[in-house]
């Protein structure tokens, strides 16, 4: 049966009319449903893609301050082990780790105590300005 009047044998509509038969229903989407999922799914990814370059650029800068933290270790057991008394002042040098160019900055300060020093190494990237770690010791004068 047909929801409009034609030809009843046949089954078809008269002219310029569209038959649509009573109990199926229409096919596919409509181009708004289209738009909106292809939306939906658009933001999607623009979220997931801005996620990803943020953990990319915390790992990278992890990785920096691992390698910072690294290198003022070194320092202060470079001392510790050579029984270093350093002298108090300031002095600066390269201490870049795999790669990565970082410079160290060595502040020794007497103490209360003439048998220690307090040796503290801040560690920054090659060409900048803040600080990525910093670490205090102690080197100690053993008579």
């Amino acid at each position: 049966m047909s929801c409009t009047r034609g030809d009843p044998v046949r089954g078809r509509a008269p002219a310029g009319r569209q038959l649509r038969r009573i109990g199926y229903p229409a096919h596919g989407f409509t181009l708004i449903e289209v738009l909106i999922a292809m939306t939906i799914a658009a933001i999607a990814l623009i979220a997931a893609m801005s996620a990803t370059a943020s953990l990319a650029h915390h790992q990278a800068d992890l990785r920096a301050r691992t390698l910072a933290q690294w290198s003022a270790e070194n320092r202060l057991s470079l001392i510790r082990i050579r029984g270093e008394w350093p002298a108090p002042g300031r002095r600066e040098f390269d201490c870049s780790q795999d790669g990565v160019g970082l410079r160290c900055r060595e502040e020794v300060f007497q103490t209360p105590n003439p048998m220690f020093r307090r040796v503290e190494i801040s560690v920054f990237a090659s060409g900048e300005s803040f600080r990525l770690a910093r670490l205090v010791g102690f080197s100690t004068r053993i008579q």
